[in-house]
This record gives C-alpha cells, sequence and structure tokens, in this order.
C-alpha cells in the first residue's frame, strides 16, 4: 500500500543504477525528508542533489533511463503558503463586516484618548500648572495614549482576520415564526360542523348479499341560513347512500339533517337543518361562514384547515398554499382542478373549510383526493369553482329519503355509459336502458331500450348508482321528469318524458 500524501515532495533526478551519487553544492544544508513506500524524497534547501537508486517508486514515470523532476526549496513553499494566507487575510479583511469593527474599536480609542487629554489639561489647569512645558507634556501622553489603542485596535484587526483565513465563521441565528390563529379559528369555528352518515352497507360474497349497517364521518361549513333552515355545504362522497344524517355544531349539541341537493363530479352536496329543531341558545352560538376568492390565492401564503379530524371533533391545523390549480386524477378516472396544501388533511376533514388569514372559505377540503396515498399534501376544492354549484344546489327543495317498501319503481335495467364508452363510441354519459320491463311506468312513458337517461328530477345522472340514488327520495305515486337521449341515425336527439312511479313487481 502506499501514503497518497506527499504534497510539497518533488522527485529528484535518478537513473536505474544500484549506487547513489551526491554532488554537494553548498555545505550548509537543511534536509527534509519524508518516507514513501520505501523511497525515500528529500527536498534541500541551498544544494542540488543527483541520485540514482536500484528501487522505482510506484508513482515515478520513466523517460529513457532518467526521471526528472525539480527539487525545490521548503522555503520557497513556506513562502507561498505565507503569500496565499496573506491574500486571504487581506480578502477578509476587506469584508464589510470586520472593517466596520475595526473602524469603530479605531475611532473608540481616539475618542477616549482625546477626552483624556483634554481632561488632563483641564486638570492641570485648575491645579495651576499651564505652562508651556506641561501641555507639551500632556499631549505626548494624550499622542502616546492614542498610539497605544490604535496598535490594539490593529491587533484585534489582526486577530479577526486570522479567524477570516483559518476559516471560522460567524453565523446569525435564524428564528422561525409560527403564525398565531387563535383569532381566526375563534370567528370561523362555530361556522364549522360535523357530520355523521348512517347507512347501509351492501357487499357479495360467492353469489350471495349481506347487508351490514356502518357509520362514516366527515365535516360541513355552514354557508346560509332561511326562515326555515340551515345550509350547510359538505362533500357529496360524505353523504352519499346516506339512511341518516346527523349534524354536531361547535358546542356539542345535535340535529338531523336532509339532503338539499347534489353534484356528484364536483363532489358537492348541500344539506339542510330544519330550524325548528335547534335550539334558540344553539342557533346564538353558531355563524355563517364568509365565502372568499380562491383566484387571488398566492402560492406561499398561510391555510388553515379545520374539519373532524379521524370523526373526533373538531381540529385544527396549519400550513400554506403548496399549489394553485393542481390537476388530479380521481379515483372514478374523472379529473379535478384543486388547490394543494400542506395542512393535514385527514379523513373525517372531507367537507370542512380551508381557510386564509382573513378568515375566508377558500376551499373546501376532501380527503377522498389523494387519500392515504401521499404525506404533507392536502387538497381542497377551490371556493370560486364551488360557489356557483353551491348556490344553485341551495335553492333546491329539500328531499328526504322514503322508506324502503314505499319508494318508487321505474322499470327498467341499465348499464353506466363510462367516459371510456362515451369517447370511444360517441354516446352520451348517462344510464344506457338494456331492458325495459313491461306493465312498469318506463314502459308507460314509451321509454325503449337503448334510449339514455341523462337527468332525472332535475339532477344530472351519469351512472346506475346515482339513478337509483335519486329515486330513493321518490315515493311511488310521484310524477317526475327525466331527460333521455336517442339515436336517429345521425346521432342522439334529447327529449323529456313525464313518468309516474309505479310499484315495484
Amino acid at each position: 500500500m502506499y501514503d497518497n500524501d506527499y504534497s510539497n515532495t518533488n522527485p529528484t533526478l535518478r537513473d536505474n543504477n544500484s549506487t547513489t551519487q551526491e554532488h554537494s553544492l553548498n555545505q550548509n544544508q537543511n534536509v527534509y525528508g519524508s518516507q514513501n513506500g520505501g523511497n525515500y524524497y528529500q527536498g534541500v534547501y541551498g544544494e542540488r542533489r543527483c541520485t540514482q537508486n536500484t528501487a522505482q517508486s510506484p508513482y515515478e514515470s520513466h523517460t529513457g533511463s532518467y526521471q526528472y523532476g525539480n527539487t525545490y526549496p521548503n522555503d520557497y513553499a513556506h513562502m507561498q503558503q505565507n503569500k496565499d494566507k496573506k491574500q486571504k487575510m487581506e480578502k477578509k479583511a476587506r469584508q464589510g463586516g470586520y472593517l466596520k469593527k475595526a473602524l469603530i474599536s479605531v475611532s473608540l480609542g481616539l475618542l477616549f484618548g482625546i477626552f483624556a487629554g483634554l481632561g488632563l489639561y483641564a486638570v492641570q489647569t485648575l491645579t495651576g500648572v499651564s505652562e508651556k512645558n506641561s501641555i507639551e507634556q500632556s499631549s505626548s501622553e494624550v499622542e502616546a495614549m492614542a498610539g497605544e489603542i490604535v496598535k490594539e485596535a490593529n491587533e484585534e484587526i489582526d486577530e479577526i482576520t486570522d479567524e477570516a483565513a483559518s476559516g471560522i465563521h460567524v453565523t446569525e441565528s435564524i428564528s422561525t415564526i409560527v403564525a398565531d390563529v387563535s383569532e381566526v379559528v375563534k370567528e370561523v369555528m362555530p361556522a364549522i360542523v360535523s357530520i355523521n352518515n348512517h347507512y347501509v352497507e351492501t357487499m357479495s360474497y360467492f353469489g350471495q348479499s349481506f347487508s351490514n349497517e356502518a357509520d362514516s364521518s366527515g365535516s360541513g361549513i355552514i354557508v346560509g341560513q332561511n326562515d326555515t333552515e340551515l345550509l350547510i355545504v359538505t362533500n357529496y362522497h360524505v353523504i352519499a347512500d346516506t339512511d341518516k344524517l346527523t349534524v354536531q355544531f361547535v358546542e356539542g349539541s345535535e340535529a338531523e339533517a336532509s339532503v338539499k341537493g347534489t353534484d356528484a363530479d364536483m363532489d358537492l352536496a348541500v344539506i339542510a337543518v330544519p330550524i325548528g329543531s335547534v335550539d334558540n341558545s344553539v342557533l346564538q352560538q353558531i355563524a355563517v361562514a364568509t365565502l372568499g376568492d380562491s383566484d387571488a390565492l398566492v402560492v406561499g401564503e398561510p391555510a388553515i384547515a379545520i374539519g373532524n379530524s379521524l370523526g373526533y371533533g373538531q381540529s385544527v391545523t396549519t400550513g400554506v398554499i403548496s399549489a394553485l390549480d393542481r390537476n388530479i386524477e380521481l379515483s372514478d378516472g374523472t379529473d379535478g382542478t384543486f388547490i394543494q396544501t400542506d395542512a393535514a388533511i385527514n379523513p373525517g376533514n372531507s367537507g370542512g373549510a380551508l381557510l386564509n388569514m382573513k378568515g375566508e372559505v377558500i376551499g373546501i377540503n376532501s380527503n377522498k383526493i389523494g387519500g392515504s396515498a401521499v404525506e404533507g399534501m392536502g387538497y381542497a376544492i377551490p371556493i370560486s369553482s364551488a360557489s356557483p354549484i353551491i348556490a344553485e344546489l341551495m335553492l333546491k327543495e329539500t328531499k328526504d329519503k322514503v322508506a324502503e317498501e314505499e319508494r318508487g319503481y321505474l322499470g327498467i335495467s341499465g348499464i353506466s355509459v363510462t367516459d371510456y364508452v362515451s369517447e370511444t363510441y360517441g354516446m352520451p354519459k348517462g344510464v344506457y336502458i338494456s331492458q325495459v320491463y313491461e306493465n312498469t311506468a318506463a314502459a308507460e312513458a314509451g321509454l325503449r331500450k337503448g334510449d339514455i337517461i341523462t337527468e332525472f328530477d332535475g339532477e344530472q345522472i351519469e351512472s346506475m348508482d346515482e339513478l337509483q340514488y335519486e329515486l330513493e327520495f321518490h315515493a311511488k305515486g310521484d310524477t317526475v321528469e327525466i331527460t333521455v337521449m336517442f339515436a336517429d341515425g345521425y346521432g342522439y336527439i334529447d327529449r323529456k318524458v313525464q313518468i309516474t312511479l309505479g310499484n315495484r313487481m
């Protein structure tokens, strides 16, 4: 093995003979040597040597039978090091921070010397010693004192520059200030509610269907109040397939809620709580949220998320706006544009509020977007995109689910027209009627196989699940209007049909 640290070592002139010849040019020699891999290299001050040796270093390169090199005096290396060090010191000394300290030191020293001299002169004058020689003596003392101070200041400058040259750096401490959001939260928390969805979950195993009651938690934002209802916006997936909705207010009281309107594509829903079911004391404590402008957001500005995290009750997390107009593909294959934040959004936060520092709602949080596959990345529906839809849903008629034995029956079998099928075959999205049963409401209304249902009672329909969900709010005997698309050989034409729902066969 060979030591790689062979700096300041220069090979002497050698040949390959086994004998060693030395020609001394000066008797006063200072020899500095270092052993490397069995070969001895020498630097000589004031002399030059030619060395022959039978052993060859693995670091040597050959030209003919000789190796060529230069032997430099070690003092030359020291001179070069001193020169480099001096240049570094001069460069560091020129930096504003050190010069400023040095100038302040010198100025204070001079001022101290001058005032000391004046004080001495005043003492001498008061004591009657005001002769010329005394004044000259005082001046000399003042000059000597000032010179000593200047000398000390110069020494301090030298110490500072030596520290800079040796790589010692002065670092500044940086503190992180966490904004206090307690006042914002205090104002907005009364407008946030927890939502519990009680539903029946149906599963199929080996052809057998099993039903099981289940509960899920979410959040909501009070966005309106009229003479008869409190209106709350949340995510559609929070209240989907519900059999019973329960809302919990900020002070802990609960009330049942009904679905007002939904938009599955935007994952939005508005639910309503009857004013009569809420105590006056609770009404005095709750508040209606202020909707802001998500189009005015800037990446990096603070963000506050409030919601029923993990179903434990309202909690607050903070962060910043990480990104705007983030395009995300959802689990159903559709795309959406969302606000990205690093404020923690966990299960139960869905439907809650994303706020700015003014306490305005700038987004509706959704844990469905991204889910548990990511960490430190939460998403919210921009409020500027959601506001028109929320306003429309608030005007819809409040619907209550009808008991299963009382529900109306349409009388078809259908298949969902997905995005892929729609793009591939040029069909409108909705429910493709694969069969119309005889003596049913659908048959009497003239629906035919191949028709595609796109609207039901004013609600847009894009899947069989959505159609079945809407039917849960209508009893037999109800008359509803549906929109169907039918093919005429050149494309699809829409028509509206009035249907009176019948009994289940």
